[in-house]
């Protein structure tokens, strides 16, 4: 019940987004931009984001590093499940998926892994709102999105705030969890809670020194101005033109809103705000919506297809999203990793 409750909440999200873009489309201007778009512009813009995806593995290699040492070129096909799970399965599945991919290829703990994607997307998170704010003085934030965006500035630098002192003070983050634990946590609740606390702290390692942090920031942001570079060579098949940062705001805005829940592929939080941005700019509303439309597109289908053809050579089915869910809470039923380990 929850997850279909999860199910129906991003649905409506993602229905009051499309709605709140339709008033200002003029359907007949969307489909003659569609129709005279160059889409030669898309191979180089693939090319640039294909290589991004390159480096988001090695990003996920460096973090994993404290745990397991694991190749990119094993790491690059759980990455494209990855997307292929999220862009296809509703509620995020395919972070489920390729923790449990990675699982079966280095028994790695899915709740290790996991907390390891967790500090991808808190840094994804700060690297949107640097992007941002990195614009403001060249092109003001439109005021919609403004009281938003310090929202979601406190939050993120609350959650790496966190994450940073629990990875750099084990000792602490023990005794106070030890205090919590003993206090309101008995019997085998508490061993399989224990377990866990234990497998999520390893997965936050990477956190615990500063040269690991500004490489991981470093990546993030190299992530990012590739996509938006993707952005700069599709904008090359419309009949339009806006500054590169602006391009680094609009994805900065696309990307924080497609952190609220949603239909699969994140329909409506991706298309909309990028629609609105560039109308704040004085691209028309139409053409900006066909362009975001390809864009959408241009970011869906290949990643999709490169990680579906990943998923099928791992033998995966649907059935792998429960089974995955019911590996992880087994994890947390057999106490496997003690409270020194290394």
């Amino acid at each position: 019940m929850k997850r279909y409750l999860q199910l129906t909440i991003g649905v409506l999200v993602s229905a009051i987004f499309i709605y709140w873009a339709l008033p200002g489309l003029h359907l007949p201007t969307v489909v003659e931009a569609l129709k005279t778009a160059n889409y030669w512009w898309l191979l180089p813009g693939v090319t640039v984001y294909m290589l991004g995806l390159w480096v988001r593995t090695w990003r996920w290699q460096y973090t994993l590093r404290p745990v397991k040492l694991v190749p990119v070129v094993t790491l690059f096909p759980m990455v494209c499940i990855g997307y292929f799970g999220n862009n296809i399965f509703p509620f995020r599945a395919g972070e489920l998926l390729r923790s449990y991919v990675l699982k079966r290829r280095t028994d790695i703990a899915i709740s290790t892994s996991l907390a390891t994607v967790i500090i991808e997307r808190i840094t994804d998170g700060l690297v949107m709102l640097l992007f941002v704010f990195l614009a403001l003085p060249f092109v003001p934030l439109p005021p919609i999105y403004r009281d938003a965006v310090i929202l979601m500035t406190v939050l993120f630098l609350a959650a790496t705030a966190v994450f940073m002192w629990m990875a750099s003070q084990p000792q602490r983050v023990e005794r106070f969890y030890a205090i919590v634990a003993s206090a309101i946590l008995r019997g085998s609740v508490r061993e399989r809670t224990d377990d866990l606390y234990h497998r999520f702290m390893l997965g936050l390692r990477s956190l615990g020194h500063p040269s690991d942090v500004i490489m991981i920031f470093f990546t993030s942001v190299l992530i990012w101005l590739l996509e938006t570079v993707k952005y700069w060579f599709v904008m090359h098949a419309f009949d339009f033109s806006v500054s590169f940062i602006v391009l680094m705001l609009m994805n900065g805005l696309v990307n924080l809103a497609t952190t609220l829940p949603a239909a699969p592929g994140y329909i409506g939080t991706f298309d909309t705000p990028g629609i609105k941005t560039l109308e704040t700019f004085g691209v028309n509303p139409s053409v900006a919506a066909s362009y975001t439309f390809t864009l959408h597109a241009a970011l869906w289908v290949p990643v999709t297809l490169l990680g579906g053809y990943y998923f099928w050579r791992e033998h995966l089915h649907m059935s792998d999203i429960e089974a995955a869910r019911r590996q992880a809470e087994a994890q947390m039923e057999t106490a496997t990793i003690g409270r020194n380990a290394p």
